[in-house]
């Protein structure tokens, strides 16, 4: 939803993109206009995609390493103390699903890892460490399974054999708990987004980040965030609504035109939400 960010933070000349990744927003929105962008991410591979991309734009583009919760006190270390606009384009980058090697993706082999910073434990440890029912709940809540208890059961029954090592064993085995079906999504979509999510504290960071963005606007600036599910987008949707600095943008979220869901298939879930800072 490039152009859909850029008319949003049309104008804007200090942006704060809290989840570069590879920079393609904030390539668009400095060619737009913004004399000056912050992209932050927590994954060095994102940080430096995004520094090759972004080279042309000398010291227009400055790039740090940082979380969701620390965005105030990265923009800040950046010179920001105020900006236009903050962009948040949420969930995993289809650079880190195409990585076989970070864990993701439960189509391709790869280490149980789905970390997206080098820091903490990873999914090796959420899947042959925490106890059935916390698994239960992670599924339940994360990835808002209805099969949470049979999936927990059946990771708990195989770990004791042996912990699970990979990608494609915890997708076997989440594969084999549930209902056969024809056609549909994988069955193990929602254990590893649930999982992932986990991993990465997502909820919880994100939740954290968003009053931090509101008090780094300018009065006027504007709040941009793209979802890619439901839990994402009911947190994003509570924070905007819920807080009386802001004035919504968008009344029902946007969602991307059929030629780029065409285009780009892992788009057509995504979900777009705006507010402007009310003036002090």
């Amino acid at each position: 939803m490039v152009r859909e960010v850029v008319e949003l933070l049309s104008g804007a000349e200090t942006v704060v993109d809290v989840t570069v990744g590879a920079g393609g927003h904030a390539a668009a929105l400095l060619e737009a206009g913004a004399r000056r962008l912050v992209g932050v991410d927590r994954d060095p591979d994102a940080i430096a995609a995004a520094r090759e991309r972004l080279s042309g734009f000398g010291d227009r583009a400055k790039l740090v390493d940082g979380r969701f919760s620390e965005v105030l006190e990265v923009a800040e270390k950046a010179g920001v103390s105020r900006a236009d606009g903050v962009l948040y384009d949420l969930g995993v980058s289809s650079m880190q699903l195409d990585r076989a090697d970070r864990g993701f993706s439960f189509r391709e082999p790869g280490p149980l890892d789905m970390r997206m910073g080098p820091e903490g434990p990873g999914a090796f440890e959420v899947v042959n460490e925490y106890p059935e029912a916390e698994l239960e709940r992670v599924l339940r809540e994360h990835g808002e399974e209805r099969f949470a208890r049979r999936i927990a059961a059946a990771i708990v029954r195989a770990r004791s054999r042996a912990p699970l090592q990979s990608t494609r064993e915890l997708a076997a085995v989440v594969a084999a708990a549930v209902p056969k079906r024809r056609g549909g999504p994988h069955p193990a979509r929602r254990a590893f987004q649930a999982i992932r999510i986990e991993v990465n504290r997502e909820i919880e960071e994100l939740a954290a980040s968003l009053p931090q963005a509101v008090q780094l606007l300018a009065p006027g600036g504007r709040l941009v965030v793209i979802s890619y599910h439901s839990l994402e987008d009911r947190v994003v949707k509570h924070a905007l609504r819920g807080d009386d600095r802001l004035e919504i943008l968008t009344k029902k979220p946007m969602r991307p035109g059929a030629a780029e869901a065409a285009r780009n298939p892992r788009a057509r879930s995504a979900k777009l939400r705006a507010a402007e800072k009310k003036a002090a």
